[in-house]
């Protein structure tokens, strides 16, 4: 007795008529009158009352149909639970103290680990994290980057001429900011205590923003480059991080296969 069998049951209960349901399953009648002729020797029972045009459910039937719905819908479920037990498998959550190492780590599981699924998020401590994989700012762990900070300013502002500058060269400009840059937001807070920050969540509106703005604005190496406006490099110590990756404590089996394989590369 096979899973399609009972499908095809039900399909000619939904029917009517074993034409009607060879169409709906996309079979040719014959194959498909063999197949359920098949189950009923299997079960050592005729299933129908059959007529010249129709086929009418007997007592065994409709006992293997209320079996056939049961034995499909648990399939189902069995099929639903595996599959999300295999993206589990695969799913590998990262806490990380900025995004672009996030992205960096995304880069080396695609090139290492093809088919993993990272779920990243931004973290005040991600070393207290309950995550699979951490990305902090001191060792323990691999350092998987480093990210400098820069000025980004109107090509007509100031300061644009010149080949670096400080946060205290900035501090009382107006700035807009993206909501979701992790540590690096407490690291403009606390030297740009007479600026005012506009903090914009969308990526996009973000940047239609500054492209009409004479606000400053800050990028890393990893940034695009953007039209009309320089990136100025931030000559302080505290513009510039160095990012560690570990696995967690109770970090999952793919994830530290992805850790050793890019311990190794």
């Amino acid at each position: 007795m096979e899973l399609e069998q009972l499908r095809q049951l039900q399909a000619v209960a939904e029917e009517g008529t074993i034409s009607a349901a060879a169409d709906a399953l996309h079979l040719t009648q014959p194959a498909l009158s063999r197949s359920i002729q098949r189950l009923e020797r299997e079960l050592g029972t005729e299933l129908f009352r059959r007529t010249k045009n129709h086929v009418e459910f007997n007592e065994a039937g409709e006992l293997a149909l209320a079996a056939a719905a049961d034995l499909t819908a648990r399939a189902e479920t069995l099929r639903r639970d595996l599959a999300a037990l295999s993206r589990k498998q695969r799913t590998v959550t990262v806490a990380s103290a900025a995004p672009a190492p996030s992205w960096r780590l995304a880069k080396l599981a695609t090139q290492f680990m093809p088919g993993l699924i990272l779920d990243p998020e931004l973290a005040a401590n991600p070393e207290r994290a309950d995550a699979d994989l951490r990305i902090t700012l001191r060792p323990p762990g691999h350092q998987l980057m480093t990210e400098d900070l820069y000025a980004n300013v109107p090509a007509e502002h100031r300061l644009a001429g010149r080949r670096h500058v400080r946060f205290a060269d900035l501090n009382g400009e107006p700035f807009l900011v993206l909501a979701d840059i992790g540590f690096w937001m407490d690291v403009v807070r606390s030297h740009l205590p007479d600026s005012e920050l506009l903090v914009q969540r969308d990526a996009t509106v973000f940047e239609q923003l500054l492209a009409h703005s004479p606000l400053l604005a800050f990028s890393t190496q990893v940034s695009q480059p953007r039209p009309g406006r320089t990136s100025i490099p931030l000559a302080d110590a505290s513009a510039h991080a160095t990012f560690f990756l570990a696995p967690g404590p109770h970090a999952s089996a793919s994830a530290r296969e992805l850790y050793a394989a890019i311990t190794r590369s």
